[in-house]
């Protein structure tokens, strides 16, 4: 009998061009993307789609994201940084997902556009605009995750959630 998956697609909270960091990668957050990331972390904890397990860029943006998110989860959640999900977010994103035991039931990537468009486009057949901030709730059947990240298609959307929004 399959398992039920849950998987959160995540694009990084709005990060600061002024910041005077010396690269892409090194960007920290601005201003709007410190005060987005609570709100996205409280409407996940409010629709219960708390993850087992965070896989996140490990870019200055997504980790400082993912920093100011986790506070309003009502759980101590595991958080895997890797270079895999910041440059080629799509085969990364296989290849991370994946690898995921059978024992987690929600995952929570972090990552960059245009590879969280990608990604969730590959997985659901929904052509979404994901701006900062924004994640996409997607659930499906499998034994593994490798059976839902492996072939496209095979992932429900449940809700997209605008921090514009909350």
């Amino acid at each position: 009998m399959s398992t039920r998956r849950r998987l959160i697609v995540m694009r990084h909270a709005k990060s600061s061009w002024s910041s005077g960091a010396a690269t892409d990668h090194d960007r920290p957050l601005n201003k709007r993307g410190r005060r987005d990331s609570p709100k996205v972390g409280a409407r996940l904890a409010e629709l219960d789609w708390v993850p087992d397990l965070v896989l996140s860029s490990d870019s200055a943006r997504t980790r400082e994201t993912w920093e100011r998110l986790a506070p309003s989860l009502s759980a101590e959640v595991p958080a895997r940084f890797t270079g895999a999900l910041y440059h080629d977010m799509t085969e990364g994103f296989r290849r991370e997902v994946s690898a995921v035991g059978d024992e987690v039931r929600t995952v929570l990537v972090l990552g960059h556009n245009p590879g969280c468009e990608v990604v969730v486009r590959w997985l659901c057949g929904e052509d979404l605009e994901l701006k900062t901030a924004n994640a996409v709730l997607l659930e499906g059947e499998a034994d593994h995750w490798h059976q839902l990240v492996m072939r496209g298609g095979r992932l429900r959307l449940v809700e997209l959630i605008r921090s514009r929004e909350l």
